[in-house]
């Protein structure tokens, strides 16, 4: 019974944080179909905003886990529609060691989780270096990593605003439209296999294609 409620309440929170973000911020996305259809899978994107976690759940084929901060669960919108796409809050930011085990502990039970190694929300709009902790995780569970770009959402949504500013479908775009763009899988074996730093510099490289592809998909003035 409880797994039944589960599902319905994600399918109830995408449909509506779909259409939400489809006409409040024009959302775009492409290359759902690069998730693994099932099967463990880490999903690593670029971290411009609160919506992260928002966005790539609805750019993706399957149910996705996503790690996220206590803090952001105070926001009462922001809230029910993580809790319902299965957001898991932690205490701390990033991947850290809260973070690390809770991220093998859903791998290893098949799920495809969501992580942002840069480690907290960019204040530039610039991506960051990888955190190291990603590689600790690509290590100890070898699985498909699924490279995420997202742009718009520093613009929509920076650190420094308690609420976004809109971009609605039905009035002529803005800079602050979004969009997700989702790479190939990538082997997961072959990163593990690596120096860190040559890791985290190519998979920083994997990430900001991503970026670029979803800048590009943006709905633009």
């Amino acid at each position: 019974m409880a797994s039944g409620l589960s599902f319905f309440w994600y399918d109830a929170a995408y449909f509506f944080a779909h259409f939400g973000t489809l006409l409040g911020l024009s959302l775009r996305t492409e290359g759902r179909r690069n998730f693994p259809q099932s099967g463990p899978a880490l999903v690593i994107a670029n971290h411009q905003s609160v919506l992260d976690p928002i966005l790539v759940g609805l750019s993706a084929c399957r149910r996705l886990r996503a790690l996220a901060r206590k803090t952001l669960f105070r926001h009462p919108f922001l809230a029910k529609v993580m809790d319902g796409l299965n957001a898991i809050p932690i205490d701390h930011k990033g991947v850290g060691k809260e973070g690390l085990q809770v991220v093998l502990g859903e791998l290893r039970r098949g799920a495809a989780v969501l992580v942002f190694p840069e480690g907290t929300r960019t204040r530039d709009g610039m991506i960051h270096p990888l955190k190291p902790g990603v590689h600790l995780l690509i290590k100890r569970v070898q699985a498909p990593i699924v490279p995420v770009g997202i742009a718009g959402a520093y613009e929509a949504w920076p650190v420094w605003r308690k609420y976004p500013i809109p971009a609605p479908l039905f009035l002529p775009p803005t800079g602050r439209t979004v969009a997700v763009s989702v790479g190939q899988a990538l082997d997961g074996r072959r990163y593990a296999e690596l120096p860190r730093e040559q890791a985290l510099a190519e998979l920083l490289q994997e990430i900001k294609k991503a970026a670029a592809r979803a800048e590009r998909l943006r709905r633009r003035p």
